[in-house]
């Protein structure tokens, strides 16, 4: 009996299809793994985004309702940052809640500033990162500023290491005077 030839051994092996799913896969597999833990991390750093929002404007709302506050008050309601942070770890987590009173057309004024994180937030805010528009105010009246620095840090940070910082700053007026107080700030 003779063997086949090499030409009609290419034929049968270029009409075979068995396992061409298997190479497919194989080509693929990395790529949909990679395209879903990608998807992952866009998920969990844009739900970091949307809480580092969420405490800059839920500080300077609880501030905002009241007529007067101490020190102490200021930093339980800085304490609201770190649950509203969770499951996120809130070691990079710094806050900032500063009024701001606007003297004439062209002048501002921080009254108070308490904060908490790094010493840059921990100084009264500098008048020019107020960043106050410039219809917010009339004469006399103030705003309530809130800051929130959350340097986010990738879970898969062995594998792709970076970090992004997310700047958030909300602007309240006061509800039922026209300068919140605080006292020992």
């Amino acid at each position: 009996m003779k063997k086949p030839g090499l030409m009609s051994r290419l034929r049968v092996l270029a009409h075979d299809t068995r396992g061409v799913a298997a190479v497919e896969f194989a080509f693929l597999a990395p790529i949909l793994i990679l395209f879903y833990f990608s998807m992952v991390e866009f998920c969990q750093g844009y739900m970091a985004l949307k809480r580092t929002g969420h405490v800059a404007s839920m500080v300077a709302d609880l501030v905002s309702r009241t007529d007067a506050v101490t020190k102490q008050q200021v930093n339980e309601v800085l304490d609201i940052g770190d649950l509203i942070m969770t499951p996120f770890s809130t070691t990079t987590l710094q806050q900032r809640v500063s009024s701001v009173t606007r003297v004439n057309a062209t002048t501002y004024r921080v009254d108070w500033s308490v904060g908490r994180g790094s010493n840059a937030m921990k100084a009264k805010l500098p008048v020019a990162d107020a960043k106050i528009p410039s219809d917010l105010l009339a004469a006399g009246e103030s705003v309530i500023v809130a800051e929130a620095v959350y340097d986010y840090v990738s879970p898969f940070d062995r594998v792709v290491p970076y970090g992004t910082k997310f700047v958030r700053m909300a602007y309240l007026r006061p509800r039922t005077i026209e300068v919140v107080a605080c006292s020992n700030c």
